[in-house]
């Protein structure tokens, strides 16, 4: 029997949530199996994401995808290498700040661990791309509601229309509504901390590297922007970070380079400041039946290591590979045995990568004299490993023999 005329057909992927990890998903889903029905649903307007002043570090396994899927092309000249890190401990007062680690940013072959990357830019060009791959994109619109049934999903828009899907992707951030509508529980907590983003200009040239200053309120990262600009990323209390980012410019200037230093000669803010509470929050699963969490959806982890997005973009990644192989063989891919396929594969590495934050922070936001020693002279220890610091330098860029096809530059 076919469709009747007041009915909407079922279409094979609805993902609610237009950020990047939602648009490299369905891009990596129609590139992967054109044949598919993908529809983007965000509850933004149509161009905001191209508006984000602010910018994200792309891990050397993303760039690979997204070299893989046509986007890093048009990226690649808003983009700035990270040719070095270094890494600061010390105390907020201290004349010196001495330098425990220094991390060489190649991963190999000269190819850098990791690029600054404008979000703006990210998202346009993924939205662009998506929608010349077949995405059907729906701005100013929200799922609000679903009823899942044995063959699909029905969704609705908080605008009353129903959309049914066979998969619904939770793309809707840290606070995801569709999570908690399919019954999804969190672990985690807050640190009382929130991160003041902001974009500097500075007299010197940076050289493409990164530091990061562990202070006792919390980690000061200065992350390299094309040209003589950095984005930063400080980490203070949740009530030092509201009176900073309501503070006049004279106070906030005061404050930034109480915290930034002098290596890069003069600096003045450029960009809006904003603070974002910081803690930690994981789904207790990813996967219900017909359902699907990625990106903050499914975790948030403090920003201390730079892997919030590129954990969503191995979601993207490892999800796409997950239901293009099913639909090749004619499986229904909203079936429960075919998304825990990609729970298993996502939710160790979440769990993972969530640990490991979680112990930086608490070993590094606090003023304990005792635990500097201890931090201080394991930092050290490191610097004087080169097989160990490599470790890093891969856990840090992602790149591996396993895992999704695309983090490899592999098609799916």
């Amino acid at each position: 029997m076919g469709v009747r005329e007041h009915e909407e057909p079922v279409i094979d992927v609805l993902i609610a949530g237009g950020g990047y990890v939602g648009l490299c998903t369905a891009l990596a889903l129609k590139q992967g199996a054109p044949s598919l029905s993908v529809t983007v649903v965000d509850p933004a307007p149509a161009g905001a994401g191209s508006r984000d002043g602010r910018a994200s570090a792309i891990a050397a396994a993303a760039k690979r995808m997204l070299e893989q899927l046509g986007i890093w092309e048009t990226i690649a000249a808003t983009s700035q290498p990270i040719t070095e890190m270094i890494v600061t401990d010390s105390k907020l007062r201290d004349a010196v700040r001495p330098v425990f680690l220094t991390f060489s940013g190649s991963v190999g072959d000269g190819e850098p661990f990791a690029h600054m990357v404008p979000n703006g830019a990210l998202v346009g060009a993924l939205t662009e791309a998506a929608s010349a791959a077949g995405v059907n994109l729906v701005a100013s619109e929200s799922v609000v509601d679903f009823v899942t049934h044995s063959s699909h999903v029905a969704a609705r828009l908080a605008g009353g229309r129903t959309i049914k899907a066979r998969l619904l992707v939770a793309a809707d951030g840290a606070r995801s509504r569709l999570r908690d509508l399919a019954g999804i529980r969190t672990v985690g907590w807050s640190y009382g901390q929130s991160g003041i983003v902001t974009t500097v200009e500075h007299e010197r040239p940076h050289n493409g590297r990164a530091v990061e200053h562990f202070l006792p309120a919390g980690p000061f990262a200065i992350l390299p922007l094309p040209g003589n600009r950095s984005s930063l990323v400080w980490s203070e209390s949740t009530e030092s970070a509201d009176r900073l980012v309501r503070a006049d410019d004279f106070t906030f200037q005061l404050e930034l380079e109480r915290r930034f230093g002098h290596q890069l000669g003069a600096i003045e803010p450029v960009g809006p400041r904003r603070a974002y509470p910081i803690g930690l929050k994981l789904a207790r699963a990813f996967v219900k039946p017909r359902v699907a969490l990625v990106g903050d959806a499914a975790h948030a982890i403090h920003p201390i290591a730079g892997q919030g997005l590129n954990l969503g973009f191995k979601d993207a990644a490892a999800l796409a590979e997950t239901v293009v192989e099913a639909a090749r063989l004619g499986l229904d891919p909203g079936t429960l045995d075919i998304l825990e396929r990609y729970e298993r594969w996502r939710r160790f590495d979440t769990v993972q990568m969530g640990i490991m934050t979680d112990g930086l922070t608490r070993l590094f936001s606090n003023d304990n004299p005792a635990l500097r020693i201890v931090r201080d002279v394991g930092l050290g220890l490191v610097d004087r490993l080169p097989r160990l610091k490599e470790s890093f330098i891969g856990t840090a860029s992602d790149v591996g023999t396993s895992g999704p096809r695309l983090l490899r530059g592999e098609a799916i």
